[in-house]
């Protein structure tokens, strides 16, 4: 049976978790020294590792298959599934010296969930372990936040990402153009789970094991490079005929507008980056296919384009993040 990328590269031991280094050592520390808390809260984006690093504590805590509980709150998030959950922990551990309960997506709880739980947090078992994850920390009532240690995890910036794809496609016996492995990374939006969604999602349909951005566009969606650089080429020269055009090409297509929005300004950022230094060049020319290299020197003796355009596609960006009709606020641009 085929298993999900997300799943096959999943983080097993604590040696193989990326970019949280700052709450791996403190949680090998806690367990080598046997100081290990009776209720953590991690929280953070999705997509993060925070259940992954959950199950490994448990792992490391030796906690048998049949003593750990992974609980989804988004659908069991009454104050009868939490009265279950009070009860269990009374009994001792069929075959581990804890019982570790993982409650992801803790912030769906009801206030009478919350109250329930609040009681088991105060006075827990010296035999239970409670790893709650969440990605709105803002809905977790303080009386709960102050019976747990907090851990938050960081967002995987786009390079951490594009290491990632490289080194899953190569394991799988595939090969990517840089550019491709760069779009991956950035539709990933942060997120390890998406990031391995998008990059299995084109392997699929790639039927010699190459993958090229244009495939990767094709597969997500996603704008095609060359839509980027005209959109930029027409708001500097404030070509609103070429504008609509290059709106027109996108609009109903499956990648959204904010990452449209995005990839235009990653470009402007370059072409800015480029114009104070010109050894960043060869930096973006690493990543990026020879036409977005040469359509950023080029941008870069444009006179026309300055910071302001950086900040007026931000706030667009702002805008059209969370509106119904994005596409309005493109054309307001011109």
């Amino acid at each position: 049976m085929h298993q999900a990328l997300y799943r096959t590269y999943r983080p097993k031991k604590f040696k193989d978790v990326i970019g949280q280094d700052h709450i791996v050592s403190l949680l090998e520390k806690a367990i080598t020294n046997k100081k290990v808390s009776h209720a953590y809260l991690f929280c953070g984006g999705r997509g993060t590792g925070k259940t992954s690093v959950a199950r490994i504590v448990a792992s490391a805590l030796h906690t048998d298959a049949s003593d750990m509980y992974e609980i989804d709150a988004a659908s069991n998030r009454g104050i009868d599934d939490i009265r279950v959950l009070r009860d269990g922990v009374r009994t001792l551990p069929y075959n581990s010296q804890y019982k570790v309960y993982i409650i992801d997506e803790v912030h769906m709880l009801t206030k009478e969930a919350f109250n329930a739980l609040l009681k088991t947090l105060e006075e827990p078992p010296a035999h239970v372990i409670f790893i709650l994850a969440t990605t709105d920390v803002e809905k977790i009532p303080d009386t709960i936040l102050s019976r747990c240690q907090v851990y938050t995890f960081k967002n995987p910036n786009e390079s951490m990402l594009e290491q990632m794809v490289m080194r899953v496609v190569q394991e799988e016996g595939f090969e990517i153009e840089k550019s491709a492995a760069h779009l991956v990374a950035s539709l990933g939006d942060g997120s390890y789970r998406d990031t391995f969604s998008v990059l299995e999602k084109v392997m699929l349909v790639s039927d010699d094991k190459k993958i090229l951005r244009a495939e990767v566009e094709k597969v997500t969606g996603a704008p095609r490079e060359t839509l980027v650089i005209d959109f930029v080429r027409a708001y500097v020269e404030q070509d609103e005929k070429k504008g609509r055009e290059v709106l027109a090409s996108i609009r109903g297509t499956a990648t959204a507008v904010p990452f449209f929005l995005k990839e235009a300004l990653e470009l402007v950022r370059n072409v800015l980056f480029v114009r104070i230094d010109m050894s960043k060049q060869k930096e973006i020319k690493e990543v990026n296919s020879t036409t977005y290299t040469d359509a950023v020197l080029e941008l870069s003796k444009n006179t026309k384009l300055t910071s302001k355009t950086l900040v007026a596609l931000l706030e667009t960006y702002q805008h059209v993040k969370h509106n119904s009709f994005p596409e309005l606020w493109m054309e307001t641009l011109f």
